[in-house]
């Protein structure tokens, strides 16, 4: 039997700084489009943000608490997908994916809390798979940039070459903004619950977390300062690449493994040449270690409407075949990484999923194994997000 739903999207924690920048997209986009609603757990919180967003009066306010089983159930029953902002998904997300996994509703978040993720697919995937669930993880800068910028590359790879690319590197050359409050939350209650349970950092450390049944060959850990021959640059670890790194592996295993069960893939953020990029590299490794610090931002809080549309982000991947050559793909976008486009980004997934890919069938997705080309052209049409194939080289 079909379910009857009230709406089509429903955007949780849409009171809180990254849900509203969600609820705020959609109603300027596709506002008088789509049937779609806002939850969370105070109603007069959301019709604020109803009304300072400029979105119609009909929008449907659904009140919603993460610890509040029945809540959750109603909310799910209310529409066909939910978008979720309400993290650390390991403290608030897990009630909301099993109420998904259970009823039939697509889901979508910005987790890149791998444990947590692989937590949700050893409980929910037979569920989801029963029930019609789309759950699809990492929906904002983690991961999908990587994500998209590996399997766009592979593409080119198989047409040019008729084989795919045996390792890919995707180094991020430029990164103008912030990570978001919720990134920095996620960190620290993950740190925390390695603190508690030795096994949790094991599962951390594991490049094939994400793909239960299968273990590649062993992975570059890309934690260290390095000169990168490619790149004639000193290279730093990339703060996001363990989120990354499983979130490709997984997408690559759930499409049949077209980049081989061979795959080899690292990231590191690109500091420069000579002595000041060997510097500029040392920075960074400081850096990294105040993400989840006192200092860091909290959920809720973010930058200005100014310091996000003068973001931007500039990542280059770079691919090789010993027998065929080198293959390199840049994707860009064009507003700060962890809020503006990452609310792009999310809606974007969310209106694919629902308009563009009824096909799609159910399990506990990577956004680009579910939408693949899809994906990218909406994005590219839609969200400041750009994939350009730059240079494919053919060995002699």
């Amino acid at each position: 039997m079909v379910r009857v739903s009230e709406c089509d999207l429903v955007v949780f924690g849409a009171s809180g700084f990254t849900g509203r920048l969600v609820a705020e997209y959609v109603a300027a986009r596709y506002g008088n489009q789509l049937k779609w609603g806002m939850a969370g757990r105070d109603v007069g919180k959301l019709a604020s943000v109803r009304d300072e967003i400029g979105a119609p009066k009909d929008v449907l306010l659904i009140p919603a608490d993460s610890s509040d089983e029945d809540s959750l159930q109603a909310l799910v029953r209310s529409t066909r997908a939910v978008i979720s902002t309400v993290g650390p998904f390991q403290l608030y997300g897990s009630k909301l994916v099993a109420a998904c996994s259970r009823t039939g509703t697509d889901y979508l978040d910005l987790s890149g809390e791998t444990v947590w993720m692989r937590n949700m697919i050893d409980a929910h995937q037979d569920d989801a798979r029963s029930s019609g669930a789309r759950i699809v993880f990492s929906c904002g800068f983690d991961s999908v940039p990587f994500e998209l910028g590996v399997y766009v590359l592979q593409s080119a790879a198989r047409d040019a070459w008729g084989a795919p690319a045996e390792s890919v590197k995707g180094c991020v050359r430029r990164m103008k903004g912030t990570f978001s409050g919720g990134t920095a939350a996620s960190s620290k209650a993950t740190m925390a619950a390695a603190k508690e349970d030795p096994n949790v950092l094991a599962q951390l450390k594991d490049p094939f977390l994400l793909t239960p049944g299968f273990v590649g060959p062993a992975q570059p850990h890309g934690m260290k300062v390095e000169m990168d021959e490619d790149l004639g640059a000193w290279v730093a670890p990339f703060v996001m690449s363990t989120i990354n790194t499983r979130n490709v592996h997984r997408s690559n295993a759930l499409m049949g493994h077209p980049y081989g069960t061979d795959f080899v893939y690292k990231e590191m953020i690109v500091a420069g040449r000579g002595s000041e990029g060997q510097a500029e590299a040392a920075r960074i490794v400081e850096e990294n270690k105040t993400l989840s610090g006192a200092n860091s931002l909290k959920p809720g809080e973010g930058p200005s409407k100014t310091e996000r549309e003068a973001g931007c982000y500039d990542i280059l991947f770079l691919g090789h075949n010993k027998d065929h050559g080198r293959i390199s793909v840049v994707v860009r976008g064009d507003r700060d990484p962890g809020y503006g486009s990452t609310s792009k980004m999310i809606a974007e997934c969310a209106l694919c999923l629902l308009q563009d890919s009824p096909d799609v069938p159910p399990c506990i997705w990577t956004p680009g194994a579910a939408m693949r080309e899809k994906l990218v052209t909406r994005l590219s049409r839609n969200a400041g997000v750009t994939f350009e194939v730059e240079r494919i080289d053919h060995a002699r």
